[in-house]
């Protein structure tokens, strides 16, 4: 029997496989992830899910959200998690993991972190990626081209429509940047009753004017429909569209506003155990440079930028040519005040 099993191991390891991965191939799961969907998740599926199934024999089951924590939290109240893994934008990580809806995550199966961005890895989840909120416009329709955030909220120079996401968060940022608030104060400004009243003040200047979108793949398809003259983007959407798509836009980086993208367990996950070896998977510095490849979003990971094309690298947010005047979103500011803000900002859209 020895011999037999000898020589099965000899011939699984001629083919490429071994034991581990037979036993893996026999336990495979299929991995229910929830992910902001359109190109980001594309991108996904190229750089880390199929690599991981090829590896592990685990599938993937996907499902598109516009974050927030509802269906999670419902979830745990019913203690009935259909998700193994989800996407998270930082404001949603903080708070789930305060509110018990994520599980730990061991940081010390990652290897060494020393590389790591500072504040990517939390008590329970793992920066996927640096990505931004910025506005893009079409090239063959603007003759002038716009170059702040300042142009965005003039429809005197600019006529037309604004596409934007229908969430507070950005709007009242960039709001306040383009009312003359320096982005270093922004959530200084934000934290008083006069700094959201002004912020409000300077959406009102373009409110009529706006198209509100709420899936991220809605923005390049309104302004590649010609529905809006400028549209507030995550910056890999746009790439995606000019690349992919070869669509004449051009991303406007000024007062961009990044912040990281994370990957979480919710807690009491069916298939916790595999998605967290993904989150160990897709977290080397070759896979995260993997992501760049498909999608215009930044390594949460230093050793992660040698392994990036030179050419690529200015797609990126993290770019010096496009980080002169960034604003980092502050979780803990929306962590903290989403809520209040959130309940006025639904009244403004009433109104």
């Amino acid at each position: 029997m020895k011999t037999n099993r000898s020589m099965i191991r000899t011939a699984l390891a001629a083919c490429g496989f071994g034991v581990v991965a037979m036993t893996g191939a026999h336990a495979a799961d299929t991995i229910s992830v929830v992910t902001f969907g359109g190109a980001y998740e594309a991108a996904a599926k190229k750089a880390w899910f199929e690599p991981f199934t090829a590896k592990t024999g685990d599938q993937f089951a996907t499902e598109s959200y516009d974050g927030g924590l509802a269906k999670l939290q419902a979830m745990e109240q019913a203690k009935n998690p259909t998700w193994d893994l989800i996407d998270l934008e930082t404001n949603d990580a903080i708070n789930a993991c305060d509110e018990g809806l994520l599980e730990k995550f061991d940081k010390k199966t990652l290897g060494n972190t020393s590389d790591f961005l500072p504040g990517s890895i939390s008590e329970c989840a793992v920066a996927a990626m640096v990505w931004s909120t910025v506005y893009a416009y079409d090239t063959s329709k603007l003759k002038t081209a716009p170059t702040t955030i300042g142009d965005f909220f003039d429809l005197k120079k600019y006529p037309g429509k604004r596409g934007m996401r229908k969430s507070p968060k950005v709007a009242m940022e960039w709001a306040l940047i383009a009312d003359g608030v320096a982005p270093q104060d922004v959530y200084k400004t934000l934290a008083t009753p006069a700094g959201v009243d002004r912020a409000f003040r300077k959406l009102d200047t373009i409110k009529p004017n706006i198209v509100w979108w709420e899936a991220g793949a809605q923005a390049p398809q309104l302004l590649a429909d010609g529905a809006v003259v400028m549209t507030q983007a995550y910056n890999g959407r746009i790439d995606d569209a000019v690349h992919k798509d070869k669509k004449p836009f051009k991303v406007v980086w000024d007062a961009q506003v990044y912040d990281y993208e994370w990957w979480g367990v919710p807690a009491g996950a069916k298939h916790g155990d595999a998605a967290r070896k993904f989150i160990v998977a897709s977290t080397t510095p070759q896979a995260y440079a993997d992501l760049s490849k498909y999608i215009a979003y930044a390594p949460p990971r230093k050793d992660a930028i040698p392994q990036i094309d030179k050419a690529r690298l200015n797609d990126l947010p993290t770019a010096p040519a496009n980080f002169k005047r960034p604003l980092q979103i502050d979780a803990a500011f929306w962590a903290d005040n989403a809520d209040a803000i959130n309940k006025r900002f639904q009244n403004w859209l009433a109104q």
